[in-house]
Formats: structure tokens, C-alpha cells, sequence
């Protein structure tokens, strides 16, 4: 294996890594970071797309480009040691309340109660799942 998670694993007893007492990171917990991450960049990248207006504004169009590329790189490798399952429903999680919450701050989306009542429904399953995963 030559990939980064095969260095994590390397790195120390367990599978640790980095940091001092209390600092070090396991590979689980790397791949959970990491899902995250590109939960966050699916929303990057799904507001891009939005504001690309059909790929006809450069700018945006890279941006969701860079940002498509690095989340589902992220949730590939996150998937060597979460479940697909819990992994992909986590990713996509993440980034559906992402990408809502961006359209009420500030693409003048509505902020009715029963839509973040919804919302908030979908962070409490994301969190479900990583709690019993």
C-alpha cells in the first residue's frame, strides 16, 4: 500500500499517530476527519454548481470542478475504513444540511420552521450514524 492511510498505520502501536499525550490521531478517527471534510466540500461544490449558471461562468465552474474532485477523493479514501453505508449516508448528510443552510444565509432561500425542524432531523441521523457505527 502506498497511500497516506497505509503511512497512518504505520506510524505507531494501534494505528496512531502524531501529536503527544492525548494528541494522537487513529486511523478511524483520520477517516472520520476526512469525512467530514468532503461532506463540506460537497457543498462546496453543489453552490458552484448552482452559481456556475450552467457552466457558463468560469470561475464557478473551476470551483465546483476543484471541489467535486476533493470530496469524492475524500469520501473514497474515508470509505478504506468507515463503512459505505454509514459513510456515504454521513457524506451526503453533511452536505444536504450544508448546502440548505448556505441557501437560507445567503442565496435567499426559505427559513421556514418546518425546513429547519427537517434539517435538523438529518444532523441528528448524521450523528446517529456515527455514534453506532
Amino acid at each position: 500500500m502506498h497511500t497516506k492511510v497505509a503511512e497512518w498505520r504505520r506510524a505507531g502501536p494501534n494505528g496512531a499517530c502524531g501529536g503527544g499525550p492525548g494528541g494522537s490521531l487513529t486511523v478511524g478517527r483520520m477517516a472520520w476527519i476526512l469525512l467530514v471534510v468532503s461532506g463540506f466540500m460537497e457543498t462546496a461544490w453543489a453552490v458552484a454548481l448552482e452559481r456556475s449558471e450552467g457552466f457558463s461562468k468560469v470561475v464557478p465552474s473551476v470551483i465546483f470542478a476543484v471541489a467535486l474532485a476533493l470530496s469524492m477523493a475524500g469520501l473514497g479514501i474515508a470509505l478504506r475504513e468507515i463503512p459505505v453505508g454509514t459513510g456515504y449516508a454521513v457524506w451526503v448528510g453533511i452536505g444536504a444540511v450544508g448546502t440548505a443552510v448556505i441557501g437560507m444565509l445567503f442565496l435567499g432561500e426559505s427559513h421556514a420552521l418546518p425546513r429547519i425542524l427537517c434539517l435538523l432531523l438529518i444532523v441528528c441521523g448524521v450523528v446517529g450514524l456515527k455514534l453506532f457505527s
